[in-house]
């Protein structure tokens, strides 16, 4: 009876419109990236380096975006990232239709996962610095939430910085799902993208720390903006912000078209055996595997 009963409960709660899952799915999955990766960026700057440094900064974005895929994947594809969702809709593989629907999810998990992380070390925040939340200087903590330049990087430095950047994730995702490429096995697909975070991280971080993700920044930043930090964040780095938004959206959009036009456009077509199209046995195991 109690079975019967959750069977019930389950089948009236469920949701029925993928585009509603897939919504949740984005936005949990962003949430679970935040959470886990500037994470470990709070624990290093609120310890001052005792708990934490570059290489466990980079290993947070890593699990953080792995676990998010782990979570989000097998139902909205597990983007977690605006410039990612850009580019499968360059290639055909988002509808257009579904790409302003999968942004505000990720800006919105984007945005509760600053929420958790501030939550999480808000005693941490309140004796660091005697409680003031600056934005540059030594004791600078808006830095944790969103990405700001070094002293001596241009704008449009910057912005070729994330260009290249999110180009090349977007370059390794597409190989790693391309099942007519080598790929990587099922099941896999997301420890390999978190492997391509940590390839970014530690060759693309000196500029501006591989923000990479419109929604991972801006998301993070507009929190700062409320929660006291102020509208600095949109000033600081010569008006910095916007470069970690529009530059990550060229990029998805270049990586997408470099590997179409590059490697999926000239995938041969399977050819048609007669033997085959007669075989039982095959026909059984293909329709074993659809």
């Amino acid at each position: 009876m109690e079975l019967e009963n959750m069977r019930k409960l389950r089948g009236k709660c469920m949701l029925r419109r993928d585009i509603i899952r897939e919504f949740l799915a984005e936005l949990l999955g962003t949430f679970v990236l935040i959470l886990f990766g500037c994470g470990s960026v709070a624990q290093k700057v609120l310890s001052r380096g005792a708990l934490g440094e570059d290489l466990t900064i980079h290993f947070g974005f890593t699990l953080g975006v792995m676990l998010a895929v782990y979570m989000a994947g097998g139902v909205s594809g597990g983007h977690v990232n605006p410039a990612v969702s850009l580019g499968m809709v360059v290639v055909g593989k988002l509808p257009i239709k579904k790409f302003p629907v999968y942004v505000a999810a990720q800006f919105l998990g984007a945005f509760a996962g600053s929420c958790a992380v501030y939550g999480l070390y808000y005693g941490a925040f309140a004796n660091f610095s005697d409680g003031q939340l600056c934005v540059t200087g030594q004791n600078a903590t808006a830095g944790i939430f969103a990405s700001y330049p070094r002293e001596d990087l241009s704008l449009l430095n910057g912005f070729v910085d994330q260009v290249i950047g999110t180009a090349a994730l977007v370059l390794c995702i597409l190989a790693i799902v391309d099942k007519k490429n080598i790929g990587a096995p099922k099941g896999m697909e997301p420890l390999v993208i978190g492997l391509s975070i940590l390839a970014i991280g530690v060759s693309m971080s000196l500029n501006c720390g591989y923000p990479i993700n419109p929604a991972r920044d801006l998301g993070p930043r507009l929190f700062t903006a409320v929660a006291g930090w102020g509208l600095e964040v949109f000033g600081a780095g010569n008006g910095w912000w916007w470069v970690p938004v529009a530059g990550p959206m060229v990029g998805g959009v270049l990586g997408a078209g470099i590997y179409f036009l590059m490697i999926e456009l000239h995938h041969p077509e399977p050819e048609k055996n007669l033997e085959d199209d007669n075989s039982v046995k095959d026909k059984y195991e293909l329709n074993t595997v659809n």
